[in-house]
């Protein structure tokens, strides 16, 4: 049965992205990350929120510029939007509702992971009790606005459980499970 992996890229301080979306600040750090290229072959299918889907992409004028990992990745992708554009795009499948989505991106992926792309989407599976385990790629730079990893006005406390840790020259790596009964 699929798991649910919430992997990402992260600043220090704690942003996925820079200020208005921009995912350019990664750049420097999208050098070997080999628990990410371990990983690649074992994600099943994506789960996307419509932001990340359209947003600004970290291989912007490279090879591998719109393609998932940096073209590393080809498969199945869902994109929870209530916008499906006129012209969807090939091998994306646009879904107006998260639980159906994520049934879809599940069984899609069989015996390897969902991986999640979107702080929204995974703030959705951690809501839903669905979110399995989350690889945090820690970039050493501090960004200090964009958007948080996890955001939830109030609060809401997840406990995780660590897996790895992993240090590699571009990044620290820390891979947990998400502790479903704390």
């Amino acid at each position: 049965m699929a798991k649910v992996l919430y992997s990402v890229t992260m600043s220090v301080d704690g942003f996925i992205t820079g200020p208005d979306g921009d995912m350019q600040w990664m750049r420097p750090y999208l050098g070997p990350n080999p628990e990410v290229e371990e990983l690649i072959p074992r994600i099943g299918s994506l789960l996307i929120g419509r932001r990340s889907h359209d947003g600004d992409d970290p291989h912007k004028g490279q090879a591998g510029e719109g393609e998932a990992f940096g073209g590393g990745w080809d498969g199945p992708m869902f994109v929870v939007t209530h916008r499906p554009p006129a012209s969807p795009e090939p091998g994306v499948t646009y879904v107006d509702e998260f639980a159906k989505a994520l049934a879809m991106a599940k069984d899609a992926a069989g015996d390897k992971y969902v991986n999640v792309i979107g702080a929204n989407i995974a703030k959705q599976c951690i809501e839903a009790g669905e979110l399995d385990e989350v690889l945090l790629c820690f970039a050493p730079v501090l960004l200090g606005d964009g958007t948080r990893l996890f955001d939830h006005p109030g609060g809401h406390t997840l406990a995780l459980n660590r897996l790895s840790l992993t240090e590699h020259p571009l990044a620290s790596n820390l891979w947990f499970a998400v502790d479903k009964d704390g």
